[in-house]
């Protein structure tokens, strides 16, 4: 399998000092980067947004996916947790934590969708992606039968703003890319250029970060990754 991407935003730490505006163009401008550098996955994590200023922003999002696959980017869009949002909206899928919406709930909230649309069938597994941040190889395997369309797993190697928490280490990424079968794993926490091989070694098939993508030109890193992953 190909290697993917997927780019997880925080417009916090694009600018912090910045005023609202400013820093949602800045991100708005970022995933419009990594669409056109063909990342796989785009995560909107803007998480401290009124549900107003989040389907505004989200809206924006959608529409700059939607016009680089048209221009022939693979890239998807997933809205973290807010599955009202992303239905209402039209994005690619939903992003769950481990403290969020279930599986169950996705599917039944997804059902009703279809009983009340009048265009015709359900978002299915195909067309509506649900994606699961895991911390555990349990967690992974409870994702993976439950027909998630990709695993998030982490903090493989930590988190910079959070150094108290424990790192999985590359064997449990291991370990979780075992456990998740055919479903695509992606290593997240604390993942740079410089270790990003040792994930793809341990059988990840994607990698996921924040700053890796924020705080450098996407269109490089993602070349970059790419021909680490090709090297491999």
């Amino acid at each position: 399998m190909p290697l993917q991407l997927c780019y997880i935003t925080d417009r916090r730490q694009l600018a912090a000092s910045a005023d609202e505006a400013t820093r949602q163009g800045l991100l708005l401008r970022k995933i419009e980067e990594a669409a056109a550098a063909g990342v796989e996955w785009i995560q909107l994590r803007e998480k401290d947004l009124s549900s107003r200023a989040l389907e505004a922003l989200a809206k924006q999002a959608v529409a700059i996916v939607r016009a680089a696959r048209t221009a022939g980017s693979s890239t998807r869009l997933l809205l973290n947790s807010r599955l009202d949002v992303a239905l209402a909206l039209g994005a690619d899928g939903v992003h769950l934590t481990s403290r969020g919406l279930t599986f169950t709930e996705v599917r039944r909230v997804l059902q009703q969708f279809h009983e009340m649309s009048l265009t015709g069938s359900p978002p299915t597994s195909s067309d509506f992606d649900i994606s699961a941040s895991c911390h555990t190889v349990e967690e992974v395997t409870s994702a993976a039968a439950a027909g998630a369309s990709l695993v998030v797993f982490g903090p493989v190697f930590g988190k910079v703003d959070a150094p108290r928490i424990l790192s999985a280490g590359l064997d449990q990424l291991h370990q979780a890319v075992t456990a998740a079968g055919s479903i695509p794993v992606f290593a997240l926490g604390g993942v740079t250029l410089s270790n990003a091989a040792s994930c793809l070694q341990a059988g990840a098939t994607g990698i996921a970060g924040i700053r890796l993508f924020q705080q450098t030109d996407i269109a490089a890193t993602a070349a970059t990754l790419r021909a680490q992953f090709r090297s491999d």
